[in-house]
């Protein structure tokens, strides 16, 4: 009897480590499937793609997490090289906020006015450009830019004759974005009139996202409401086409043609 308990005691122990080694790897797999998760969700949230993945992250756990970092994350490996971008630029800017004091040419101005537009601070970038422009006004880039900056801080009577004077000199600038912007300031000043003149050109020749979805938005506000769910449908139509990087690029205005399509088809249902 109790051989047979010492042969079952060292067969146990022989048996132990392995199961142990078993039920570590499992542990080890799921604190990182975990990790996984949480990573996959942070990105989800700050990025917001399709909807479906956040099922997908939940209910698979880490595969459905590993899945979405390769198809949502890796491709945003191209983004981050904006935010390293960032960095150099906000590091130009402290160089060049230096340099205006003892070189004040139009050159160092427009430099600065554009890097502090790409970093969103209008209000600096559009004294930069008055700066700039009170000494040059040759070129209709400063003008477009002050426009621009003027436009993000809610002057569009201010924004609007700097957006007039590009559009008169090169109607398709930025690829025509210049004219987006002036009928889009055309129709914050209350010109609906030539607003609409001007969206409805603008439909007819450009097949940006941002273009269709301004014009969709201003027409539903009109309550030209056919001719807006006819730009929203294709928008989402193109959607279904557009390779990935042209959706992450667009995504924001992508964000708004849905929503104005759900506000228009409840409307149509009251």
């Amino acid at each position: 009897m109790r051989a047979r308990f010492l042969l079952l005691a060292c067969i146990l122990c022989l048996s132990a480590p392995p199961a142990f080694a078993a039920a570590h790897a499992v542990g080890r797999f799921v604190s990182y499937g975990l990790i996984l998760q949480v990573i996959a969700i942070v990105h989800f949230i700050r990025r917001r793609p399709e909807n479906y993945w956040i099922w997908i992250i939940l209910f698979f756990g880490a595969i459905g997490a590993a899945v979405y970092i390769f198809m949502e994350m890796v491709p945003d490996i191209g983004l981050a090289r904006q935010s390293v971008k960032g960095f150099s630029r906000r590091k130009r800017i402290r160089m060049l906020d230096s340099l205006v004091l003892e070189n004040p040419s139009a050159g160092n101005y427009e430099e600065l006015g554009d890097l502090l537009l790409e970093e969103k601070h209008y209000a600096r970038a559009r004294d930069a450009f008055d700066h700039a422009l009170s000494s040059r006004t040759d070129s209709v880039d400063p003008f477009y830019r002050r426009g621009i900056a003027a436009f993000e801080l809610g002057d569009y009577a201010a924004a609007l004759p700097d957006f007039e004077r590009v559009v008169k000199i090169d109607p398709k600038y930025d690829f025509s974005r210049a004219r987006l912007f002036c009928t889009r300031s055309l129709a914050r000043t209350g010109r609906a009139a030539e607003a609409s003149a001007g969206f409805e050109k603008l439909v007819e020749t450009s097949t940006s996202t941002e273009t269709l979805c301004a014009a969709a938005e201003f027409f539903a506000e009109q309550g030209r409401t056919p001719e807006a769910q006819d730009l929203v449908k294709r928008i989402l139509a193109r959607r279904a086409t557009m390779p990935a990087h042209q959706k992450r690029r667009e995504r924001p205005w992508l964000r708004r043609a849905s929503s104005l399509n759900k506000q228009l088809s409840r409307a149509g249902t009251h």
